[in-house]
């Protein structure tokens, strides 16, 4: 169940550049096979329908070779009390699924802190979602875009922001809200840049790192990936 040839994810240049060296990302397009999962990982989904629960398998494949490039075979990631995956004591990790996509990124302790990851369909966060994910900044650079442009740039805050939010809270285990924190996309318009991430309030990372966070995102196929790490 372990093996190789039966774990379908595999690893993913294009993603890892996302992440500073040490970090290493997997993918896997389409369905995990909830069978993969090790007792310790299934019980966490015994009550979930099909789609969440193939979801989540295909998150644990893609964090178990991870693991194994890292030298851990059969480890079990469970979940924690907010819903984090829990990684081995000498790694940091995350873990992203959306329709038909899921990745993860890990890293050891002594080269990377924490890390972050998020993948979405572009184009899916639709205006009548904006108030609740963007600030009033954001929304006015939103709308001053072409209109061809807006959903995807929309789509990216939304990702960032929860690239963001995973990141942070390995290292603070603080609850950071939409609205505590603004995006800002100074080369906004290519397939690949660089996001900076700025606190709108005190935030308890702040004792912990510099602020703003420069994150970088990917436009790949039908899906923003964004990528944030704690050096």
């Amino acid at each position: 169940m372990d093996s190789i040839e039966t774990n379908p994810a595999s690893l993913s240049a294009g993603l890892c550049e996302l992440f500073p060296q040490g970090a290493l990302t997997a993918e896997l397009r389409g369905r995990g096979d909830p069978g993969a999962l090790y007792p310790e990982e299934a019980r966490h989904v015994q009550k979930a329908v099909r789609k969440r629960t193939e979801e989540f398998a295909a998150g644990r494949l893609c964090a178990r070779l991870l693991l194994r490039e890292f030298g851990i075979q059969h480890f079990a990631i469970e979940v924690g009390a907010h819903r984090q995956p829990l990684w081995p004591a000498e790694l940091v990790g995350s873990i992203t699924h959306t329709t038909g996509f899921c990745a993860a990124v890990a890293a050891p302790k002594k080269c990377l802190r924490s890390v972050g990851i998020d993948t979405e369909i572009t184009g899916s966060v639709q205006p009548k979602l904006w108030r609740g994910i963007c600030t009033p900044s954001e929304t006015t650079w939103l709308r001053a875009l072409p209109q061809s442009e807006q959903l995807a740039a929309a789509t990216l805050i939304f990702s960032a922001k929860e690239a963001f939010y995973k990141c942070q809270f390995f290292v603070t285990q603080e609850r950071v809200g939409f609205h505590d924190v603004s995006v800002e996309l100074p080369a906004w318009g290519g397939k690949r840049g660089a996001f900076k991430v700025v606190a709108n309030r005190r935030i308890e990372l702040e004792r912990k790192a510099a602020l703003p966070l420069l994150g970088q995102y990917l436009f790949h196929e039908e899906f923003i990936t964004s990528g944030l790490a704690l050096a």
